[in-house]
């Protein structure tokens, strides 16, 4: 399948990535060894999968190192390769930090990470379990993290890297709902998730607090896919898992979780 095909296929933003994974995809079978990717997020990895299928001699497996991560690396390696968790140089750090004096968030903790110049494709989940705090990012980078992160918001923490066996159980916060929708037009299915009117979604668009797969848009006609993740600015974000068939009135029926604010 030639690439103009491939790209057919996705939408005409998701090029950059198709080109990045196809590149590494080819370096892996023409070098004949592994290659590790820097965490992609669930629409990634899914256009990964869907690479591969043009790939015949190649494999490919993830690792977010948490159980059920939704940031993970993709190993794409060669048959007769044995993947092994070494592989995809993942670390887990633990924010050490006051908790009887001071609370953190997820935007704060990302913020400050973002912050010190490491790119958004270097860490991986962030998680809570109410009050600690643990995230996920490439080994390479512990050093740099332990130097350059001594405060987040106004709170001074420590970072300290821990092993597998220190991870936290997160707090899942994802619902899972069912709801019918006339189609899978983005609006139509943020007002459906949310219970709000077009008009309302369509002022949340024009106003730049949408993002589908963490990229903005103001397209209200774009159709989301299965894998697709959609934030909304003071709601949350929603993630579409599966359609499961139409009904009789001519309703498209969809599974999604829901993350609320």
């Amino acid at each position: 399948m030639d690439k103009q095909t491939i790209y057919q296929h996705f939408r005409s933003e998701e090029t950059s990535i198709i080109d990045e994974l196809s590149s590494l995809m080819t370096q892996a079978a023409t070098e004949y060894r592994p290659i590790l990717t820097e965490f992609l997020n669930p629409r990634e990895v899914y256009i990964a999968q869907m690479l591969l299928n043009t790939e015949p001699d190649l494999k490919m497996k993830t690792d977010g190192l948490l159980q059920g991560a939704e940031r993970r690396r993709v190993l794409f390696y060669p048959e007769y390769y044995e993947p092994n968790e070494t592989d995809f140089e993942l670390a887990l750090i633990w924010i050490k930090y006051p908790l009887k004096f001071a609370t953190l968030k997820h935007s704060q903790i990302l913020g400050a990470l973002t912050h010190i110049g490491l790119r958004r494709n270097l860490i991986g989940d962030i998680v809570t379990d109410g009050e600690r705090w643990q995230f996920v990012t490439a080994a390479s980078m512990v050093n740099f993290l332990k130097i350059q992160v001594e405060t987040i918001g106004k709170v001074r923490v420590h970072l300290e890297e821990i092993t597998k066996a220190e991870i936290i159980i997160p707090i899942d916060e994802w619902q899972e709902i069912q709801i019918s929708v006339s189609s899978l037009r983005l609006d139509i299915l943020i007002a459906g998730v949310y219970n709000l009117s077009r008009k309302h979604v369509k002022d949340l668009l024009n106003s730049g607090k949408v993002v589908l797969n963490w990229m903005n848009t103001e397209k209200p006609d774009v159709e989301v896919a299965e894998h697709d993740i959609v934030s909304v600015r003071s709601y949350g974000r929603f993630r579409l898992n599966a359609l499961q068939g139409v009904s009789k009135k001519g309703k498209i029926r969809v599974e999604a979780d829901v993350l609320k604010k």
